[in-house]
C-alpha cells in the first residue's frame, strides 16, 4: 500500500484504476487459494454513485476483513512472477529500444518538473530547512521517541503565533523520549 503522512492510504487497486501502476498481483493465500487483500473493495465498482473500487473498507465491513486476515498467509509468489516477467520483457528489448520505452514513461513527468522546476526547486529548498527537517527527524528518531511524526497541532501553533523557526520549536514539536 501506499502510504502518505499527508493524504489517506491508497490500495494497491485503487493505483492501478487510477494507472498509477500497471500491475497488481495478490499477496495473500489461503491454502492453495489466491485471495485479494480482504481490507480492500475489489468486488465492485460504484456503490450510490460514488467510485469504491480500490477503496479501504470501514467500519463492520473492515472488522470482518481484519478477522479474516488472521486466516491468510502471506506468498509473494505471484508479485516475483509478474516482476519478472517484467524484466524479462525489458530485458529482451534491444537496448536503444528499451531506452526510448524508459523516455516515454518518464516524459510527461520530466514535461511538468520542466514547467515548474524554478518554483518547486525554491520550494524544495525552503522546505528542507522546516517541515521536511521536521519529518526526517521524527522518523529517523523513531526508536528513541516512539513516534515517527511531530505534533503537528503544536507546530501550526506556533506558527500562528508567529514563532521562528529554530531549534526550541523544533524541540517543542518533536515527541519527548521514551522513559
Amino acid at each position: 500500500m501506499w502510504n502518505c503522512i499527508s493524504c489517506e492510504l491508497w490500495s494497491a487497486y485503487k493505483m492501478k484504476m487510477k494507472t498509477l501502476v500497471t500491475k497488481v498481483a495478490p499477496v495473500l493465500r489461503r491454502g492453495d487459494k489466491w485471495v485479494r487483500n480482504p481490507l480492500v473493495i475489489t468486488d465492485k465498482y460504484i456503490d450510490d454513485g460514488e467510485i469504491v473500487y480500490g477503496e479501504m473498507k470501514k467500519g463492520k465491513d473492515k472488522e470482518g476483513a481484519l478477522k479474516e486476515m488472521a486466516d491468510l498467509r502471506n506468498d509473494s509468489s505471484l508479485l516475483d512472477k509478474a516482476v519478472d516477467e517484467m524484466v524479462w520483457h525489458f530485458t529482451n528489448l534491444m537496448p536503444g529500444c528499451l531506452i526510448k520505452s524508459i523516455d516515454s514513461v518518464r516524459a510527461k513527468k520530466k514535461f511538468f518538473w520542466d514547467q515548474s522546476k524554478l518554483a518547486n526547486r525554491h520550494w524544495l529548498a525552503a522546505n528542507m530547512m522546516t517541515e521536511a527537517f521536521l519529518g526526517f527527524n521524527a522518523f529517523n528518531t523513531k526508536k528513541i521517541t516512539g513516534s515517527d511524526v511531530i505534533d503537528f497541532v503544536e507546530y501550526r501553533r506556533l506558527l500562528a503565533e508567529g514563532r521562528a523557526f529554530d531549534a526550541d520549536l523544533e524541540g517543542k514539536c518533536m515527541k519527548p523520549p521514551k522513559a
